[in-house]
């Protein structure tokens, strides 16, 4: 079901969690479930899901070296992390048209937007910072390989979100264009409206977020081949 952009969605938005992690995609391929636990992190109150916890669950959905985002999503709505004796489960699910401004925009502004990218370009604007917040995706080129999941968490102007991120603008990077804060690596970034539509293949949004449900064991499928 596609996500219906609805009126009320901020000019500016940004969801900064005080925790974040890796979640163990820096020695595996769970991106997908380490957007899952980021998701959880910009909850309110925060809830920040261990590495430790991340990992199992993935290694024990099968899905630690590589993993289908909607199929996560889908065992995330019944079989989410367990941490303290409660489970954090996803919502419903909705796809979002990540070309159409208003429609991402309002999404996030609900909730962080599970997105799968091309992760060449991306990993190469990561590291002009060695991996920490505040670096800029600009000026990407169309990429169409699916290689990798990160989530958006907030949008504006790319001078406003600079400054939330408190780094300075490149040097020549008109502020006034729209961009979109991304989580990716243990790092927050952000991304020009042009580099994000040439990398993206497929966006989700989760309603809400976040699902707790107390005392519940989560549902597991067994791990694949």
């Amino acid at each position: 079901m596609p996500h219906t952009p609805v009126a009320g969605a901020p000019p500016n938005f940004l969801t900064l969690p005080h925790q974040i992690s890796s979640w163990g995609n820096f020695d595996h391929g769970d991106c997908v479930t380490a957007e899952e636990a980021f998701a959880k992190a910009c909850h309110q109150p925060e809830i920040f899901i261990t590495d430790q916890i991340a990992m199992a669950w993935a290694k024990n959905h099968g899905v630690l070296e590589g993993a289908n985002l909607h199929q996560v999503l889908q065992w995330m709505q019944k079989g989410g992390f367990q941490e303290n004796g409660k489970t954090f489960d996803d919502g419903q699910i909705f796809s979002v048209d990540w070309t159409n401004p208003s429609t991402l925009q309002s999404a996030i502004s609900k909730g962080p937007v599970k997105i799968g990218v091309a992760a060449t370009q991306l990993e190469t604007a990561w590291r002009t910072t060695n991996g920490q917040t505040g670096w800029f995706g600009l000026g990407f080129k169309k990429d169409d390989a699916e290689d990798h999941c990160v989530s958006l968490c907030g949008y504006g102007s790319l001078a406003w979100l600079a400054g939330q991120l408190k780094v300075s603008l490149p040097s020549g990077v008109d502020g006034t264009k729209p961009g979109y804060a991304m989580f990716t690596w243990d790092s927050i970034g952000i991304v020009d409206q042009p580099s994000l539509i040439t990398i993206t293949q497929e966006a989700w949004l989760r309603s809400p977020t976040t699902v707790v449900v107390p005392g519940r064991t989560a549902e597991r499928p067994h791990a694949r081949a």
